[in-house]
């Protein structure tokens, strides 16, 4: 899974320093084993349609310093003979492993005039930020029907938070979708065309050094290096870092190894080899080393090769995951019959009344069903306590003054985990017949909730998060169970024999 592991430092606005030089020193076992004779192989043959990297590492390192590019002390670096190595077997590799897919074009296709380049950097930020926390799998058909509706980034800047969160719905995270609308928003306001430079991309609301770095290297083949979840593996490994990964000072580190490694003629290409590589060899639980083209410089191969207890998988060092807090949700889905908009329309059918989330927090935007957060588990007593005080304040909703009720069930419950939230939802269904007018009871919308009604039909097509969805789906397949048990085939069967 394509994981961005700097996702946080992104959508925080923090900026790893690249003037520091650090590198976190090899614990004493490793130092031993490799601060002499380090491995190296015979150089490879250059491939066709490549320029020969022939500078020195030191070289490299003063021009990419020159540039901006962060750079380890000179012995801490890889050799020359590893930089230009690893280089040529990563591009060699990329050429004829890479995996086919929509936002990704080799360098070599020739991109003509700034509309195009413009257009290729915008589909690579949009891929970049699906891509965060989601399986390649599953953003394939997301990016397709995002390019379909919004090619360029001047369209994606007219449309709605809705819609885009409607675009959205079931990737999850959906601040991502937020950001790229801001961000698309600004670059059309700003007038200068798509930023095109690391310190340009970094301006805009929500790219962080990574996705900036992606961009900048892939569509506009500027000199810099990628650091996500990936290549913080591949390198934690070649350099048998065991450092936690997480820490600042180490993540440094993996940029300015990034930074040595990038290819001076072909960036793009180079920062996607490495992050293919981690995605589809060397994997988290089941790298395959033997189909490695930089095996030969792996010191996590070779320390596991001369000790049995080290594992290559032991690099980069596992991180333990905060347990997620316990919350709990009482969720009532409010089903309107007979709903009248005016009193001289009438709606048919039944109307769903949906609330909108705050525009801050999680799932900030969105809508969904009617629900109070509690402090524990409670029974259905204590969840109507919550619930009903909460819809007659925010929807002028009495029994006893502007409805009846015509079925009130408590249909079940479930447990959506987010990253650091375990959700338990308790779902009710409570159907109602207004006594008057919905303009009647909310003549008009309250400054702290924004709701609306709308219709079966209506609610299928919205973007509503998984959460929503299966709150949704729970209420339909309990409709469904009373139709069947209330059927008369079920009540013949049910019918004591005399």
């Amino acid at each position: 899974m394509r994981v961005c592991d700097l996702a946080v430092c992104q959508f925080s606005g923090f900026e790893i320093p690249t003037s520091q030089t650090f590198m976190a020193p090899l614990p004493a076992t490793k130092e031993a084993i490799f601060s002499k004779n380090p491995q190296t192989s015979k150089p490879k043959k250059v491939m066709k349609g490549r320029r020969r990297n022939d500078l020195p590492a030191a070289e490299v390192a003063r021009e990419e310093e020159q540039k901006g590019v962060a750079v380890a002390d000179i012995e801490d670096l890889f050799s020359e003979g590893e930089t230009q190595e690893i280089r040529e077997s990563m591009l060699e590799w990329y050429d004829c492993n890479h995996r086919k897919l929509p936002w990704r074009r080799k360098e070599a296709e020739e991109i003509v005039g700034e509309e195009e380049k413009e257009k290729r950097a915008y589909g690579v930020w949009v891929s970049e930020v699906m891509l965060q926390q989601t399986r390649v799998q599953t953003v394939v058909d997301y990016y397709n029907r995002w390019m379909a509706k919004w090619p360029t980034v001047e369209l994606l800047a007219q449309a709605s938070l809705e819609e885009v969160n409607e675009m959205w719905a079931g990737l999850g995270y959906y601040r991502r979708a937020r950001f790229l609308l801001e961000g698309a928003k600004m670059i059309v306001d700003e007038g200068d065309g798509f930023p095109s430079t690391v310190a340009s991309l970094r301006k805009v609301s929500g790219i962080g050094n990574y996705t900036a770095g992606a961009i900048a290297s892939i569509a506009f083949n500027e000199v810099v290096p990628v650091v996500d979840g990936n290549v913080i593996r591949v390198l934690a490994r070649l350099r048998a870092i065991s450092a936690n990964p997480k820490d600042a000072a180490t993540v440094k580190t993996f940029w300015k190894l990034a930074a040595q490694l990038v290819d001076v003629h072909h960036p793009g290409d180079f920062n996607q080899s490495l992050m293919e590589l981690g995605a589809t060899v060397c994997t988290p639980l089941n790298p395959t080393c033997s189909s490695c083209p930089v095996s030969s410089h792996c010191r996590a191969l070779t320390t596991s090769k001369q000790d049995n207890s080290i594992l290559v998988t032991d690099y980069p060092t596992k991180v333990m995951k905060a347990k997620p807090r316990n919350e709990y949700s009482a969720v009532c889905v409010v089903e309107i019959l007979g709903y009248q908009e005016t009193r001289k329309k009438e709606v048919s059918g039944s109307h769903f009344l949906l609330v909108k989330r705050p525009e801050e927090g999680l799932l900030a935007g969105l809508w969904e069903f009617p629900s109070v957060l509690m402090d524990k588990e409670a029974d259905l007593i204590r969840r109507r306590e919550v619930t009903d005080p909460f819809l007659k304040k925010s929807f002028g909703l009495d029994p006893k003054r502007s409805y009846k009720v015509i079925e009130r069930e408590d249909v079940g419950e479930f447990v959506h985990i987010f990253s650091h939230i375990r959700l338990k939802v308790y779902v009710e269904l409570l159907v109602i017949q207004l006594t008057g007018e919905m303009s009647d009871i909310l003549p008009e919308q309250k400054k702290e909730v924004s709701w609306k009604c709308v219709d079966s039909k209506a609610l299928s097509g919205l973007g509503l998060t998984t959460g929503v969805k299966k709150v949704y789906l729970m209420v339909q397949k309990f409709k469904q169970s009373k139709i069947t048990m209330n059927s008369p085939t079920e009540r013949k069967l049910k019918k004591p024999r005399k």
